[in-house]
């Protein structure tokens, strides 16, 4: 087997594209190469890369944080430009707040929380902004106000650090022989890019540590880390249906059991109190989500940027419903009838690339949600990195298209460079969902399964358990 030290793969040795390229620095490790011993850890090594990583990420969104709202230099985030726009700077407690100055936070209650509690920390080290007799559109103008706006973005960047390294952690965990597939997260080209657009990252570490409750047989814990996620971003709440699958298959239903009654309640433990005391403040992330029209980078957009007839919000919404729900179906019968159980992790990747395929937005962080699962379905540096290479290209011609550099590319005015970029992002997440349905398929070619006895290291309790193959 591809082992080095204690029963880890090595990269060098387990990647075809890292061994070709290790050639010219000697070659892969060898099969008697002494790894123990060594200060240098996976772990260590893990924390240094996307320490790296991460610091790029704020050095590349640093030209945005002190100016004007602009899409110049590619370094957009939302963070310092909520800042004031939803009340922070004036410490009102999102979706409790009933002074109507400043629109609802448009995100889940623990990514409110999130704001609100880096919001507290700001203003205890840099002074509080006293505006409350400014109106809503003048507070940037308070010197207060404008001072914190940069310590505001560094202590949301330090915590958003923590989230990532927590996420690398936790998925260098999921598999105890493979630590090296957290370095496709930690090193992701993608999270320099998109780790600081937004508070995704807080919803990307949850996911990565019920991955791993998981696949230590903790499934309470599990449905907790679900729930909470869910709390934050929406999509932490697809695992559910992969589990549920892969319980059904197995037969063993009372780890689902357990999961989902913990993701209810700890959901519920999070919502509740503001459904509450405020259910309409509660209420605005889902009417906010419901009411929007197509938006940036979706196929719906792509669509209506050809001039091609347009449909009300609430017909988007239920075509999109209906599609992604199909989406679920055919995964579900997938997961069922496999000729080999997949993975929890392929299955995943699958569900919430359907939805980011079908949903009527694509924020460019969103690629934050498919990475920790792509890390984990399909470990193989090339293909990971063709995939972002992909929304790379859509992360670049976004912000241009913004800034109206790409409104005139054809003489019938539509934007036909962004409409390609919105393409070549599809492809490229296609691409990957094609490889990893070709290795649930094909067992033999994914990089997990290749050596013949691993069955599904973040299975937990399914993990080597008996299966129900279909006949």
């Amino acid at each position: 087997m591809n082992r080095c030290g204690r029963d880890v793969v090595a990269p060098s040795v387990d990647d075809p594209w890292l061994r070709a390229g290790n050639e010219v620095v000697g070659g892969p490790l060898g099969e008697h190469a002494r790894t123990g011993g060594s200060w240098w850890t996976p772990l260590r090594v893990l924390l240094v890369l996307v320490t790296v990583c991460f610091g790029l990420g704020m050095v590349q969104k640093a030209p945005c944080i002190v100016g004007d709202v602009s899409y110049n230099g590619l370094c957009y985030s939302d963070i310092d430009k909520l800042y004031a726009n939803r009340g922070f700077a004036e410490q009102a407690l999102p979706y409790l707040d009933d002074s109507g100055r400043y629109r609802s936070f448009e995100y889940p209650v623990l990514s409110g929380a999130f704001v609100y509690g880096a919001a507290v920390a700001t203003h205890a080290v840099f002074g509080t902004p006293q505006v409350s007799d400014l109106p809503p559109d003048q507070v940037w103008s308070d010197p207060v106000v404008a001072s914190n706006v940069v310590p505001f973005t560094a202590v949301n960047a330090v915590l958003l650090f923590l989230c990532a390294v927590a996420a690398v952690w936790a998925l260098s965990k999921v598999h105890r022989r493979r630590p090296w597939d957290a370095a496709l997260v930690a090193a992701a080209p993608a999270l320099a890019l998109a780790g600081l657009i937004n508070w995704d990252l807080l919803a990307v570490a949850l996911v990565a540590g019920a991955l791993l409750a998981w696949s230590r047989e903790r499934p309470l814990l599990a449905g907790v880390l679900i729930g909470l996620g869910t709390a934050a971003k929406l999509y932490p709440l697809f695992l559910l249906g992969p589990l549920l699958v892969l319980c059904a298959r197995t037969g063993r239903w009372a780890p689902f059991g357990r999961a989902l009654g913990g993701a209810v309640a700890a959901w519920l433990l999070v919502n509740g109190p503001v459904m509450v005391l405020n259910y309409p403040g509660w209420e605005a992330f889902w009417s906010f989500n419901s009411d929007r029209g197509v938006d940036l980078g979706s196929l719906w957009y792509a669509w209506s940027l050809l001039g091609l007839p347009a449909a009300s919000s609430d017909t988007i919404n239920l075509v999109s419903w209906v599609f992604f729900g199909g989406c679920c179906v055919a995964v579900a019968v997938l997961g069922l009838l496999a000729p080999r159980r997949p993975r929890l992790p392929q299955l995943a990747f699958l569900v919430v690339l359907a939805f980011l395929l079908v949903n009527k937005v694509y924020s460019p962080q969103y690629v934050l949600w498919l990475l920790p699962l792509a890390a984990l379905a399909r470990p193989r540096w090339r293909d990971l990195l063709v995939w972002q290479a992909c929304e790379a290209v859509y992360f670049v011609a976004v912000w241009i298209f913004l800034q109206g550099d790409l409104a005139s590319a054809t003489s019938g005015g539509a934007p036909t460079a962004y409409i390609l970029a919105i393409v070549v992002r599809v492809a490229g997440q296609l691409w990957l969902g094609g490889l990893v349905l070709r290795d649930i398929f094909q067992p033999w070619r994914d990089p997990v399964r290749a050596d013949g006895l691993t069955d599904d290291p973040a299975g937990g309790v399914l993990d080597n358990a008996p299966d129900r193959t279909p006949a």
